[in-house]
Order: C-alpha cells, then sequence, then structure tokens
C-alpha cells in the first residue's frame, strides 16, 4: 500500500480561497493522504466552507484553536495530530499542482532521501498566474540552508517514519526555515528538488516585504532565538545570509515571459 501523506493546513479567516486550496488536495493523482485542517480561531465562513468538505472526504480533517495562536503553533498542533509517514505543508491560500505528492513521494523512493522540495510559480490574490518561477535546487544541504531559506514550505515534505515529527519554535516569522533546518540536520542526506512546477504561491499584500529592516530582525531572531547561537555567531550568519539572500538566491527567481 502507498505511503500516508499527512498535510498539514493552518487556516485564519481564509474564506475566500480555503475552497480552492482544498479542491488542489483532493485532485491529486496521488490518493493516499490525510489532510489536517488547523482553524487558528477564524471569526469569517471559513469553517463552514471547510465543513461541507469533511462531509464529503473522510480524508478531510478539522482542528480547531480557541485562541489566535499563530502558524507555528498551528502547524505544531497539525504534526501532533499527524498519522502519515510523510508530513507536508500547504498554506490556506495557497495551490498545489496535481501530480505535486506523486512526483515527490516518487523521487524519495527514487534517492532513498528524506527531505523533498520543489519549484513553484506566483500567482496574484485572484489566482492570476504572474509569469514568475522560484526555481527549487537540485540538491540542498543543511549548511547551504543556513545560509538562506531554499525551500518554499508549500513545497516540502519530509520522511516522518526515518526522522520522526519535527515541531517548530514559536516565532512570529521563520519558523518554517527553522522546521527544515531542523530535517536537515536529523537527516544524513540533502534534500532533494523537482525543477518541475509543483505549486503556487499566492502573493498578496505583505507577502513580499520591502522592509529590509524587519527581514534583518526576523532573520537575526531565527539565528539567535530559534538555533540558539550567540550574539556573534548569529551576526556572522545574518552578514552571510543578506549576501545569499540578495546576490545567490535571487538567480533563481525568473521571468517566464
Amino acid at each position: 500500500m502507498d505511503a500516508l501523506v499527512s498535510i498539514i493546513t493552518p487556516m485564519y479567516n481564509n474564506e475566500s480561497v480555503i475552497e480552492k486550496t482544498i479542491q488542489s488536495v483532493i485532485n491529486q493523482t496521488y490518493t493516499n493522504w490525510e489532510l489536517i485542517l488547523i482553524d487558528d480561531c477564524s471569526y469569517d465562513k471559513t469553517t463552514t466552507i471547510v465543513n461541507t468538505f469533511i462531509k464529503k472526504d473522510s480524508r478531510i480533517k478539522v482542528y480547531k484553536h480557541s485562541t489566535n495562536k499563530g502558524a507555528a503553533q498551528a502547524r505544531n498542533l497539525g504534526t501532533k495530530k499527524a498519522r502519515g509517514n510523510y508530513i507536508a505543508f500547504l498554506d490556506a491560500d495557497d495551490l498545489w499542482q496535481i501530480d505535486k505528492l506523486q512526483l515527490q513521494i516518487d523521487l524519495l523512493n527514487r534517492t532513498q532521501s528524506d527531505v523533498c522540495f520543489g519549484s513553484y510559480e506566483w500567482i496574484n490574490e485572484k489566482g492570476i498566474p504572474l509569469n514568475v518561477k522560484v526555481n527549487a535546487l537540485e540538491s540542498l544541504t543543511y549548511k547551504k540552508l543556513l545560509r538562506a531559506n531554499y525551500i518554499g514550505n508549500l513545497t516540502g515534505i519530509y520522511n516522518c517514519d526515518s526522522l520522526g515529527k519535527i515541531y517548530t519554535k514559536d516565532l512570529k516569522k521563520r519558523q518554517d526555515w527553522l522546521l527544515w533546518l531542523e530535517a536537515l540536520k536529523r537527516s544524513n542526506k540533502p534534500a532533494v528538488g523537482l525543477s518541475e512546477t509543483i505549486a503556487y504561491y499566492r502573493i498578496t499584500q505583505g507577502s513580499l516585504s520591502s522592509n529590509k529592516l524587519n527581514l534583518i530582525k526576523h532573520n537575526f531572531n531565527a539565528y539567535r532565538k530559534g538555533l540558539g547561537f550567540s550574539v556573534i555567531k548569529s551576526s556572522y550568519y545574518l552578514i552571510m545570509f543578506l549576501y545569499e539572500h540578495l546576490f545567490v538566491k535571487k538567480r533563481l527567481i525568473k521571468n517566464l515571459i
């Protein structure tokens, strides 16, 4: 029997997009999955929309926070509830390509790797393509990932059987980066990347922050609070991050027209 994939989706007031996000999971050619939806105390119609899917598909489950706790705690609750051999993540406003899971499971089996990610494209708030692709590296080590986050969280999947469940620090930003760092730290193999577009990242207001001070602050916190580095070591890696982010990683973002 095919391995079970647990998909974790935090939700907070996503009534305008959640239907299409769930549908992109239902449409997967790989069918042995469970979708774990974590409602982070939404007050719009998100839960009502989700309930229509739950009635039709037993693979979809929802758990609710009584207060708004943020994405990190929502993902951690989803991880706690997960039963899968693999764990993957999909934010409530993003979409998956129809063969996303099948391509990744095949690659993980073929390479005997523990972590897989892939390329993704940008769409706007209405789901219209922006003709921009973020290309995945073919292979990614812990050392390289420490310099900048090369894994789009909507594309990541890890082997829970071999790595165990991974919980992340409750930081306001960059908690997904910390999760993938922990995954590669536990594994003795690099992550493998797919060059094909396997997901679509929705660009909303604030998605691409131009505030460089916030960028510096959140990444310093990831090193200092998330990884427990000293102030000097955090500052050193922050300098490396800024170079990697601004001059190396940017080369992977390509216009399609």
